[in-house]
């Protein structure tokens, strides 16, 4: 049996906004344009990582802990690999994914599932309960705690499979249902039917 593919854990962002990226990342994997959208989410995430290593842990609650940057994980049991803007280890008691985002500060769903996801690769790389992570919006300086449930932990579990079974049998997706969203889509010419 060929190897099963390995999802990026960005791909659960992007197969929340919108199914039919993940398939033409997949599908048709050498056509990936740039949108300016995402070289200025790229070029925001460096800079925050530098005022990042000169602050406290009190966005996160924490009086101590040490910080990894750009840490990457992978699981073989998930299907998922990444980097994780940045994971806390606090003792042994726990470590906390943290995502920044280059955005208002409105959680969205599918970023909580991909903070979701990082927590699952990260507790099977350390060995260290994860229960929490943040989501750290740029503009705003602030964060927002979210809690890994086991629910969260199951709907990750849920769309990689959903997305291996889309890649595995190179079925289209049906388009979005929020229009709104294919005008910054970088895949927006291969869309033909909205």
């Amino acid at each position: 049996m060929a190897d099963r593919p390995t999802f990026v854990v960005t791909d659960l962002k992007q197969f929340a906004y919108c199914t039919r990226v993940v398939y033409y990342s997949y599908c048709l994997p050498l056509i990936r344009p740039m949108t300016y959208k995402m070289q200025a989410g790229q070029e925001a995430h460096v800079e925050e990582k530098g005022r990042e290593q000169r602050r406290s842990l009190r966005a996160y609650g924490l009086k101590e802990g040490e910080r990894s940057f750009d840490l990457w994980l992978a699981s073989k049991e998930l299907g998922l690999r990444g980097r994780v803007d940045m994971a806390i280890r606090v003792g042994e008691q726990e470590a906390i994914p943290v995502e920044y985002k280059n955005s208002p500060g409105r959680a969205g769903a599918h970023w909580e599932q991909q903070l979701a996801a990082y927590g699952l690769m990260l507790e099977e790389a350390w060995g260290l309960p994860v229960r929490r992570g943040f989501l750290y919006f740029i503009p705003q300086r602030r964060s927002k705690e979210v809690s890994l449930t086991a629910k969260l932990c199951g709907q990750v579990r849920e769309t990689v499979e959903s997305m291996r079974r889309m890649v595995e049998r190179e079925t289209m997706p049906p388009p979005t249902r929020q229009r709104r969203k294919c005008v910054a889509c970088e895949f927006r010419r291969f869309c033909n039917d909205i």
